[in-house]
């Protein structure tokens, strides 16, 4: 079973025709690492979701959205506080640029006190990502979570930088550094490495996770597809698959699903054996996987035999 962890949020898109005074929009229910755990369950996956949920409106799609998609709720806990809102716009490329609405809303305060004793016998993995990494009481509940987890359950991490939640980079690079080290399979985008170090490459980005206790690192590169580092020193590149864009919310999302996916369908979710997994093989279907939810708007990630339909299944 999955566990993923973080943010509940809903990403709001304006709808054409526009009209002075007024804005029509359009809401999906998103969160970098929702969008993770509800990418597990429709390929297949036991998966249940951890975060602060609001009893708004919102928050009530958010419940009856994770129900519809098989992932389980009973890790959410219950709040009055407002839900976070993203406001999307696209890019000329397609790519999407986030407004968030965040004053303490439901899922940036969860406290210590409100995470579970323990976690369900059957959890193999758990994974965390996006601002609710840096955003406290969340971070440090969450933080500590992983540590706790780390000796027992895979860890899996995913920074996806958001400086428009947290613009201080100084207290991203903190928190990398905190999860980073309690992780055994890092996945970050070229975007989010420019923003950590400036003047880092990816290899050297992979070099200094392992060496801090990775057993795999991968890099997704947008259109130019992705790479990924294993601890025995392999490593493998694949490019991206030529795709009509609509737009790319929720695809680096769609390849954290699809990458933890093969790893636990092939028997490598474990840090005694992550490190030889097949490199090209979780790159082809991930990068797949990854190009179906680009073909399509809002973070609609695929099921497995859509990604068959991309010559890839697991």
């Amino acid at each position: 079973m999955f566990v993923s962890c973080g943010d509940a949020l809903f990403d709001l898109f304006a709808l054409p025709p526009e009209t002075k005074g007024r804005i029509a929009l359009e809401g999906h229910v998103g969160g970098s690492p929702l969008n993770v755990a509800v990418g597990l369950a429709r390929l297949g996956n036991q998966t249940g979701y951890l975060a602060k949920n609001s009893s708004d409106t919102f928050g009530q799609r958010i419940a009856e959205f994770l129900k519809e998609n098989g992932v389980s709720s009973n890790l959410l806990v219950p709040t009055t506080r407002n839900s976070t809102l993203a406001l999307v716009s696209r890019r000329a490329d397609g790519s999407a640029d986030y407004g968030f609405y965040i004053s303490e809303t439901a899922d940036r305060s969860m406290t210590l006190a409100e995470l579970p004793k323990s976690l369900p016998r059957e959890v193999t993995c758990v994974h965390v990502g996006s601002y609710s990494t840096v955003t406290d009481p969340t971070a440090a509940s969450l933080l500590a979570l992983v540590r706790r987890e780390r000796g027992g359950r895979f860890v899996s991490y995913d920074p996806n930088i958001r400086p428009s939640i947290e613009p201080d980079l100084d207290r991203w690079r903190e928190q990398f550094g905190n999860f980073s080290a309690a992780a055994h399979c890092i996945k970050a985008s070229d975007e989010d490495i420019a923003a950590l170090y400036p003047r880092m490459s990816a290899e050297s980005f992979a070099a200094d996770r392992i060496s801090g206790g990775a057993s795999l690192v991968f890099v997704t590169r947008g259109p130019k597809g992705a790479m990924a580092f294993s601890a025995n020193g392999r490593t493998a590149q694949a490019e991206g698959r030529p795709v009509e864009v609509v737009d790319t919310v929720g695809a680096g999302d769609t390849f954290a699903a699809a990458m933890l996916h093969w790893l636990g369908s092939a028997g490598y979710l474990s840090a005694e054996n992550a490190a030889d997994a097949d490199l090209d093989a979780i790159l082809a279907f991930s990068i797949a996987a990854a190009a179906v939810t680009c073909s399509r708007r809002g973070a609609d990630l695929p099921r497995l035999d859509e990604i068959a339909v991309h010559g890839q299944g697991r």
